[in-house]
């Protein structure tokens, strides 16, 4: 695996749009396909760069530990986030099944 320096690690935080630094940016035809695979890319990518901060961590890399936390902390809750919309699109999901036409 490849190590990450200090500025990478710093390179963690998301800008005012929301969107993960180096994350692809949405398709301009702005379907929900695309909004929705976009959005689970970004989450990924938060987790592998949260992994890569705590590898370079546990490695000896010198790292500020807070950044490291923090990068843990926000895919983490990027992760929960998903969860919890897929879980509500799920819920409608099922509502619509029950409807009798």
């Amino acid at each position: 695996m490849n190590a990450i320096s200090t500025s990478t690690v710093t390179q963690l935080a998301l800008p005012a749009n929301g969107a993960a630094k180096g994350a692809a940016e949405p398709k301009a035809d702005g379907s929900f396909h695309n909004l929705l695979v976009d959005s689970i890319n970004q989450v990924n990518d938060m987790q592998l760069q949260a992994d890569q901060a705590v590898e370079a961590m546990f490695t000896g890399e010198d790292v500020n530990p807070a950044e490291v936390l923090t990068a843990v902390q926000k895919a983490d809750l990027a992760f929960r986030l998903t969860m919890q919309m897929r879980n509500k699109v799920m819920d409608v999901y099922r509502e619509i099944k029950e409807v009798r036409i």
